[in-house]
């Protein structure tokens, strides 16, 4: 073991025998370790800082935003209303499937008008 190992084990032992590691916010919980195996090893630094900054990339802000106002027309009771959102539903989805640079068959699909008020009207 080389001196700094030795000097840091000393800290460690001096700070447990003083108690200062008993009141630590998750004493006796299990570490949540991330799997961030699917992220290139260079990118991982700046995906935790976004993370933890609460800042999500453009393509999935925009998804949230869809999930939204998927969530909203189940609510409305006007169809002229659900037609406008639908359609500002179909325009977001339009955009995020021309940011995404994935197969055409793993891209959202835009609603269609009646399809959804028959829905959500029960009429199936």
């Amino acid at each position: 073991m080389d001196i700094l190992q030795k000097i840091a084990e000393k800290k460690i032992l001096d700070a447990i025998q003083n108690g200062e590691f008993e009141n630590l916010p998750g004493k006796g919980k299990p570490i949540q370790l991330e799997d961030d195996s699917r992220i290139p090893e260079d990118m991982r630094l700046a995906y935790k800082i976004l993370k933890n900054a609460h800042c999500l990339p453009p393509e999935l802000e925009l998804k949230k935003e869809i999930n939204q106002m998927k969530e909203l027309l189940g609510a409305m009771p006007d169809e002229r209303e659900k037609y406008r959102l639908i359609r500002k539903i179909n325009l977001k989805i339009m955009k995020l499937n021309m940011m995404r640079r994935v197969s055409p068959l793993l891209e959202e699909h835009e609603l269609y008008y009646r399809k959804i008020v028959d829905k959500l009207s029960g009429e199936e």
